[in-house]
């Protein structure tokens, strides 16, 4: 095991309102107060009570998925916080994921082989 799932994060255009939307669809807290995580008016977190986080990140030219047509693809990407983030990097590298960037605040972008993003917390 490289590291352990920290929270889904969705694209979006408005992160309050797609952020009430789960709320109201799962239950839970918008912008429970955490660590992990700034929240301001371009990212919103929802704490549910079963303990998942979905995190909503806004985009200024969003496009809408319009499921199936690959053209507009789904947007999501998942966090995973690891203990090493070298070394975690260094483990995915080597599994065939590809490193995208490494932004100096903590954090690593990186792509499976299919090329879906996803990020390594440190």
């Amino acid at each position: 095991m490289i590291g352990k799932l920290q929270c889904v994060v969705l694209d979006c255009p408005d992160v309050l309102e797609l952020a009430d939307f789960y709320r109201e669809l799962l239950g839970g807290t918008v912008n429970h107060p955490d660590r992990r995580w700034s929240i301001d008016d371009d990212f919103a977190t929802l704490h549910t009570e079963s303990g998942l986080v979905l995190a909503f990140q806004r985009v200024d030219d969003f496009r809408r998925p319009r499921w199936p047509d690959p053209a507009h693809p789904q947007h999501f990407h998942l966090d995973i916080e690891v203990e090493d983030l070298d070394q975690a990097q260094a483990r995915v590298v080597h599994l065939g994921g590809t490193l995208l960037h490494a932004d100096p605040r903590g954090w690593h972008v990186l792509a499976d082989p299919a090329g879906h993003p996803f990020c390594l917390l440190g």
